[in-house]
């Protein structure tokens, strides 16, 4: 009987308990082949590429780990993690060596087998010298990576992390050719279910399903694909409305009445760990003051801007990542409420009568941004904070403005598991830490951080990451206004199973495998 590895299950079952087996995906029986899906998608960018180490938003997410890529583990539409190109695996008493059993009689797309030298090698790319890969914490933590026969792949890490099964289904992690990589990035690769025809970075991506693959009879029911970069919203909905795609990503709340008007197409809502977020960079003034982060967490009126940015699709959040769908959200925190008088109080404390700062926004940080970081400035005017709001262009936003300008507009999917958020965004010197949060804000956080990753005990590890929680709400570089539902839409030709996944939008960005045409 396979150990219960979901995300709710993982620590009462515990890694200590020895094998993992990697359940298989429910066969759908009532699913058939055929059709060419079309999708109309946002997060497009003319830098683009099947680099993974690069991919940040839906178009890449779902061409790379959705279609032609494949990773070792995928965390199905129920949470639970699933194999991909790892059949099972098993981890130590203490979680800090892992041995994955690899999937056999798998090809990439060029006919080349697959095996353990393409993981290893895969896996060294983002260890590399100069590299930025955003996965770069993941595998930086692993000690030695060995190859214990062709199918067989076995990773020595620094320290316990019961997470690391969960890990290896990240979006930037997928499994590329050993010994031709640069040619795989070049021309798009992999091992999964459909093979790249066309691309062009930032304007669309065609694929067709490949034979003979390992997921036959359980995901993969299009004969081809073609997402089309759409990133004007309005854009977006008249394509669906007009017949020109099947599917789109991020409804636009504004005009979601419109889309639920017609009798074509069905809105699929789900609840996730999605957040929309305003960093700060720590190191740089004023906000390395702790003091004026607590005014600036005070000025801000979330409720109002889940009423009028998320039309009531979301919650109010409380200055953490950690969302509605980890196992240890830490529900019963108080939450921050719109004070300006204790704004002011902290603006006093930093030794300021009033603070005039700018702030960066643009639609690609998230749909609202704009209007979001405006509902901002007045909010916090009556704390006697001026936020000048500056729009900046959508194109280019996440190489110019996010991680460089010191106070910015941004949107996280959240992830499946507190170490994993907390690994990619806050730990000490990772490439995603968007407020450059580190020991200097907080020693305790980043103690607890890698005491919480080794610890098998659940009630501690609740324990760890309410107190990490709490350090962030009251002490942290980032306002986190709102969790925001995944809002997306389909034609009512296309299918979809029951549970639709919520860790990352279009069911986990794996649309292509999971649905099919009625």
């Amino acid at each position: 009987m396979p150990i219960d590895f979901s995300r709710r299950g993982v620590l009462k079952a515990g890694a200590a308990a020895g094998v993992l087996a990697a359940s298989g995906l429910p066969v759908r029986a009532q699913a058939k082949r055929g059709g060419r899906l079309r999708v109309g998608l946002s997060g497009a960018n003319s830098s683009d590429s099947w680099d993974a180490r690069t991919h940040s938003d839906i178009f890449m997410q779902a061409s790379g780990h959705g279609a032609v890529f494949d990773n070792l583990t995928e965390v199905a539409a129920d949470g639970s993690l699933v194999g991909e190109l790892a059949e099972s695996w098993e981890a130590t008493p203490d979680a800090k060596v892992w041995t994955f059993n690899l999937r056999r009689g798998v090809t990439f797309h060029n006919g080349k087998a697959f095996g353990a030298d393409d993981v290893i090698e895969s896996m060294q790319l983002h260890v590399a010298e100069g590299s930025k890969s955003a996965a770069k914490p993941i595998i930086a933590a692993v000690q030695e990576m060995k190859k214990l026969g062709d199918y067989q792949v076995q990773f020595t890490l620094d320290s316990g992390n019961a997470d690391f099964a969960y890990l290896m289904s990240d979006y930037h992690l997928l499994i590329y050719p050993a010994g031709q990589i640069e040619e795989a990035i070049a021309n798009g690769i992999g091992t999964g279910l459909y093979r790249a025809q066309t691309f062009e970075p930032g304007v669309r991506m065609v694929a067709t399903r490949v034979d003979d693959h390992y997921k036959d009879g359980q995901a993969g029911w299009f004969d081809e694909l073609e997402f089309i970069a759409i990133n004007d919203n309005t854009a977006r909905m008249n394509a669906l409305l007009t017949g020109q795609v099947d599917a789109i990503s991020r409804v636009d709340f504004k005009t979601e009445s419109l889309l639920r008007a017609s009798p074509t197409v069905q809105i699929q809502e789900v609840t996730g760990n999605q957040h929309f977020t305003f960093p700060m960079l720590t190191n740089v003034a004023p906000f390395d003051d702790v003091n004026v982060r607590k005014a600036l967490k005070y000025a801000i009126n979330r409720q109002e801007m889940v009423d009028k940015i998320l039309l009531g699709h979301g919650r109010v959040a409380n200055d953490t990542p950690i969302g509605p769908a980890n196992q240890y959200f830490a529900d019963d925190l108080e939450q921050l409420s719109y004070d300006p008088d204790r704004a002011k109080f902290h603006l006093k404390e930093a030794g300021l009568d009033s603070l005039d700062i700018d702030l960066s926004a643009s639609e690609a940080a998230f749909q609202g941004a704009v209007d979001a970081a405006q509902l901002y400035q007045a909010s916090a005017k009556a704390a006697g904070i001026n936020i000048n709001v500056v729009q900046e262009p959508a194109d280019g936003y996440w190489s110019n403005v996010w991680l460089k300008k010191p106070w910015c507009a941004c949107y996280w999917s959240g992830r499946a598991t507190e170490d994993w958020m907390f690994s990619s965004a806050y730990e000490e010197g990772v490439p995603w830490n968007d407020t450059q949060w580190g020991r200097e804000d907080s020693d305790r956080f980043q103690n607890l951080l890698l005491e919480a990753r080794a610890e098998l005990d659940s009630d501690k590890r609740r324990e760890m990451y309410t107190e990490m929680q709490q350090i962030l709400r009251d002490d942290g570089g980032v306002v986190i206004p709102m969790f925001a539902n995944w809002v997306q839409a389909v034609n009512n030709k296309v299918q979809t199973p029951e549970t639709i996944g919520n860790l990352w939008q279009m069911d986990n960005a794996r649309m292509a495998e999971r649905w099919w045409f009625a």
